[in-house]
């Protein structure tokens, strides 16, 4: 007598389901984040492995497929306690006793799913897969068994998973093709009814950028480049003051020396107002370290943010010896992109006063965020042979004022040593 057992997957919603149940071959889902995609894809792969076919689940990297591969051991579990199926932890893969398969392939490596074949493929976060990777690796498995395909993704600009959307959406203008057809979905976040999630794409929207929001939260598709910063004339005041004035002053550093400029810009935490603006070039660094000097006792900083990079590490020690209150901030991609996205969320909110300052203004207005097609990041950065060293100084500055609390905290507690590790540790 043979046993039932029942795989305990989600229940699909019903916008979910009509998806799953759309007669399309081949399906683009681009969905804000949280939206469900996920969910989706297990509702479909899962069984469909189960009752005996070839299933792909590709996902950009490795770290992508974390989460997944947990589901899948939960899920399927049961059924390989019952001999039912094999799950190979390091392989990422789950064979079934009725010749099913199941495999998560991460697309950093997309020579791995080369030569094989399936008749369901499922691209998770599709548009941070490499087109290469689509077209010459997981395009050709779906060959032999003319199989389904499903693309999921949060849009990340328009790259070839943008295209595939636009090509759903023609075939449902048009009708349907019965010989290849292709169909597209689009919703954002608030679609799901989960009011807790519902509840964060209400938050979001104060809380990003409003480029980041639109993308992430509302799935547009936007250009893959573009000005980061907006409304940045509106946002200038006349905002001299005397020296000494009232206020809790912080300043944010970004180094130079020949074709770069230092920059040091002042902010008032309380009022977020630049009350001053220093940019030079060509002078050493022990002169460099005498002017933040000289400005900070001029306003009496509380906190001055040092880009610690490089050159920025050992002038950064020096100036802690000199007793001034100097914290380190260490840029790479993951803490650029914050930095970045910090200060046009202010300006966007209007929480900034600038300076009608050319230099400051210029280069706020020419930055730009530019897409990586190979790895789908954005890169932010001035146009080529244009300085970014003004809206670095003041996204430090502004940087500062949002975590002022914390950073009085840390300049207040301990050396200057201890004050860097301290620093480093909590990712500022």
């Amino acid at each position: 007598m043979e046993t039932e057992y029942i795989l305990k997957l989600p229940r699909l919603r019903p916008d979910q389901w009509a998806i799953v149940q759309h007669q399309a071959r081949v399906k683009t889902l681009a969905m804000g984040r949280r939206w469900g995609k996920s969910v989706l894809a297990q509702c479909v792969a899962i069984p469909t492995a189960a009752a005996g076919a070839r299933v792909a689940w590709c996902v950009p990297n490795y770290k992508n497929g974390r989460p997944l591969w947990r589901l899948v051991e939960r899920v399927l579990g049961p059924l390989q306690k019952a001999g039912l199926c094999k799950i190979n932890k390091s392989e990422r893969t789950v064979e079934f006793t009725n010749r099913g398969f199941l495999a998560l392939y991460s697309m950093d490596n997309p020579d791995s799913i080369r030569g094989e074949s399936f008749h369901l493929i499922i691209a998770d976060e599709a548009a941070m897969i490499s087109e290469t990777a689509w077209t010459d690796c997981i395009q050709p498995t779906a060959a032999d068994h003319d199989a389904d395909i499903i693309l999921i993704s949060t849009p990340k600009g328009r790259n070839w998973f943008y295209r595939e959307f636009q090509r759903g959406l023609q075939a449902q203008k048009r009708g349907s093709d019965p010989l290849f057809t292709v169909a597209s979905w689009t919703a954002p976040t608030s679609a799901n009814p989960n009011p807790n999630i519902r509840a964060a794409a209400l938050r979001a929207r104060d809380q990003v950028p409003e480029r980041t929001y639109r993308q992430e939260w509302l799935a547009e598709f936007l250009e893959d480049g573009g000005t980061v910063f907006r409304q940045v004339k509106s946002r200038i005041r006349d905002t001299t003051r005397p020296a000494g004035a009232a206020g809790l002053y912080v300043i944010g550093v970004d180094w130079g020396r020949e074709t770069d400029f230092t920059v040091l810009t002042v902010l008032d935490a309380n009022s977020g107002e630049v009350v001053d603006l220093d940019r030079f070039n060509k002078i050493g660094w022990s002169f460099q370290r005498g002017r933040i000097q000289n400005m900070a006792q001029k306003w009496g900083a509380a906190v001055i943010l040092v880009e610690e990079n490089s050159i920025g590490a050992p002038n950064l020690e020096e100036l802690q010896r000199s007793g001034l209150p100097a914290l380190p901030f260490y840029t790479n991609y993951s803490t650029k992109k914050a930095l970045i996205e910090g200060l046009a969320l202010s300006l966007e909110r209007g929480e900034l006063a600038l300076p009608d300052n050319p230099y400051l203004t210029g280069e706020l207005e020419g930055y730009k965020g530019e897409k990586n097609p190979a790895t789908g990041r954005i890169h932010y950065g001035a146009e080529e042979g244009q300085h970014d060293d003004c809206v670095i100084s003041l996204a430090l500055a502004d940087w500062a004022r949002v975590h002022i609390l914390e950073m009085l905290q840390l300049v207040g507690e301990a050396g200057a040593e201890d004050v860097t590790e301290r620093v480093r540790i909590r990712a500022f």
